[in-house]
């Protein structure tokens, strides 16, 4: 009697996110769809005829090729956890809704710097043994859903029925980690650092070398510097040369998420 009664944990905490999703206003636009569409929300980038982009920092939408994450899609992130910051600050501080599944690390401080509103941002750091579950149910009411999935295999079915799903909705699905058949992939590797002249010293900002492959198109690649300006940390073209990656880092006072 016991063992009939008992309530399945994972499936009480699906149905908690769904009572939050019923909390949260209706999502800032719909899926990708033919025609014109005017105006845009608030934070929305223009991208070809017919298709609504979520944004991303200057830097990395020169590098993709409708200039922002094509709602209904899948992108593959690897790399910093600077990158995943970045997204995260991107589409919330335009107004959009994220989620970060399965990521206990990624650093809000450094997110919150670069201009994330975590007030948007559903947290979800431990989803169990099960995080594609949890994920397959926020895209129903949540723009971006970054999920952390590592070295796990899943099941062709199972990837195609969340994919199929993200299109559905029009949200973006950010896999860190293993994921067939996506349709961009971005990669960042620190390339070097700033501030560290003639011994210890301060950091203050990393260059990522970052490479992002559309499908159906060949890969773009640009050196990018991370670097804080007061309170807040800003994304922009690499422009000097910085200390190499291989030489000795102290701890560094800049929050910036690598």
């Amino acid at each position: 009697m016991e063992a009939e009664a008992a309530v399945d944990p994972r499936a009480d905490r699906i149905e908690q996110l769904r009572r939050r999703m019923d909390a949260i206003p209706a999502r800032s636009a719909g899926p990708p769809r033919v025609g014109r569409v005017d105006p845009l929300p608030v934070g929305e980038q223009p991208a070809s005829a017919g298709i609504r982009t979520l944004p991303v920092a200057g830097p990395l939408a020169d590098l993709l090729v409708h200039r922002g994450l094509v709602r209904g899609t899948v992108a593959q992130i690897a790399g910093p956890a600077s990158l995943r910051a970045s997204l995260l600050a991107s589409v919330t501080g335009s107004g959009h809704w994220a989620a970060v599944v399965g990521d206990p690390t990624l650093g809000l401080l450094a997110a919150v710097e670069m201009g994330a509103d975590l007030n948007r941002c559903a947290l979800i750091p431990d989803p169990g043994d099960d995080p594609i579950a949890v994920a397959a149910v926020l895209v129903d009411g949540i723009d971006l859903i970054v999920v952390r999935v590592g070295g796990r295999d899943t099941p062709p079915s199972r990837v195609r029925a969340v994919t199929a799903r993200a299109r559905r909705a029009g949200a973006v699905l950010a896999v860190d980690g293993r994921w067939p058949n996506v349709d961009v992939r971005l990669q960042a590797q620190v390339a070097g650092y700033h501030g560290l002249t003639g011994g210890p010293g301060r950091i203050t900002g990393l260059d990522l070398d970052v490479e992002a492959l559309t499908r159906g198109h060949l890969p773009r690649r640009a050196r990018i510097t991370v670097a804080g300006c007061g309170r807040h940390v800003q994304w922009a073209s690499a422009t000097t040369d910085p200390v190499s990656s291989a030489d000795p880092v102290p701890v560094p006072e800049l929050r910036v998420a690598q």
